[in-house]
């Protein structure tokens, strides 16, 4: 009877919070569909490869479903080309050597590159063998047809014939070079920036939630608000006192992944650390927002299905530009967004300020959005 009354009291409880029945059985269907659509539209991995003096035979066995070809002219690097035009990877010719360069910030893009290289010369010496068989076929049988013809005039020399040399393939030698990584490069590589720019905003989003959360329970933040002491002024202070540690957090995020990874980051490593403070900033200032929609400890912990995992399908794991035009229009109000992005560019291609200056305005306009609306929504906890 005792164990009886638990599970009504439990039930009963959990049938009077409408939000938590909400996140408990809405939240992971509206998951489940949003992956569904993102793997949907990224089934197949597009690659796009410049190409400059090399044979139109070799081309035309490069071109594929999955590798776009991309005819360049003029001198510039390939390291320029490939920066200007977003291109996975250039290949150049000189005799019959190749130079392939390879951006690498995307493995799939790399392999599809290779493994499309590796085919194509496979093809050509394919086609050169059918070649030369049928140049062998066409001798023999003019041999054949002279010495039927020696056989009938007999003693009459017939001049011996030699068979066709088979046509044969040029054998390319190639050279592979990596403008970001080597050869012994993986995913997670690739993916480590991401990764960290996600480290830091989740865990500075939650510590910050149920901190404020816990201030507001405790009755802490109902204290302060009877004082005289302004809400932009209590938001000012969390903000301050909170972010400390988030700095102390994202240095050591950032140096972990440097000295024990020993992630290669083509950028400055300035632009590193300040593109993740400005992800802990937005964080932050997102936390202490959606902290004011919780009543516990638990709700808020709910919340992270809702507002935090969506942001890492969109993050760049996912190419975002391969998705239908309105996964991208999501992909473009989640701060994590922005973060990833400036951090891939600036990790992965080496990019300054002039490339990564967008992203870094709209961390700014994210953080200064969710201040304005703590400030607003700190007005209903104001009792006196």
């Amino acid at each position: 009877m005792r164990t009886t009354g638990m599970i009504k009291r439990v039930m009963t409880e959990m049938l009077r919070d409408k939000r938590t029945l909400a996140l408990m059985f809405v939240a992971p269907l509206l998951i489940l569909t949003l992956i569904y659509f993102l793997f949907q539209s990224n089934g197949d991995t597009t690659a796009t490869l410049a190409v400059r003096g090399v044979d139109t035979t070799l081309t035309a066995a490069l071109k594929s479903d999955h590798l776009k070809l991309a005819p360049v002219t003029g001198h510039s690097s390939a390291k320029h080309v490939i920066r200007t035009h977003d291109y996975a990877g250039m290949l150049t010719q000189s005799g019959d050597h190749l130079t392939l360069t390879l951006a690498n910030n995307d493995q799939a893009k790399a392999t599809v590159i290779k493994v499309g290289l590796q085919s194509a010369q496979i093809k050509l010496k394919g086609q050169a063998a059918a070649t030369g068989l049928k140049a062998q076929a066409q001798a023999i049988a003019q041999l054949q047809a002279a010495l039927a013809a020696a056989s009938k005039a007999a003693g009459i020399p017939v001049p011996a014939q030699a068979p066709a040399r088979a046509a044969g393939a040029v054998s390319y030698t190639t050279k592979t070079r990596y403008l970001y990584g080597d050869k012994d490069s993986t995913f997670f590589d690739t993916l480590l920036p991401i990764l960290m720019s996600f480290v830091v905003f989740f865990f500075v989003f939650l510590i910050s939630g149920i901190a404020l959360l816990r201030e507001r329970t405790t009755g802490t933040l109902y204290r302060l608000l009877a004082t005289p002491v302004r809400r932009g002024e209590i938001i000012t202070g969390y903000l301050a006192g909170y972010g400390l540690f988030a700095v102390i957090q994202t240095l050591l995020v950032v140096l972990f992944t440097i000295y024990v990874f020993k992630i290669q980051i083509l950028g400055s490593v300035g632009w590193v650390i300040l593109i993740n403070l400005l992800l802990a900033a937005a964080a932050l200032a997102m936390g202490l927002f959606i902290s004011t929609f919780a009543g516990s400890e638990f709700q808020m912990v709910q919340f992270i299905p809702v507002v935090v995992i969506p942001q890492i399908f969109f993050s760049g794991i996912i190419p975002v530009a391969g998705m239908p035009g309105w996964l991208q229009a999501i992909a473009h109000v989640m701060p994590l967004y922005y973060g990833a992005d400036a951090m891939s560019q600036v990790v992965e291609q080496g990019a300054g300020l002039a490339a990564i200056g967008l992203d870094l305005g709209v961390l700014v306009g994210f953080v200064a959005l969710f201040l304005a609306l703590n400030v607003r929504t700190m007005r209903k906890y104001r009792q006196v």
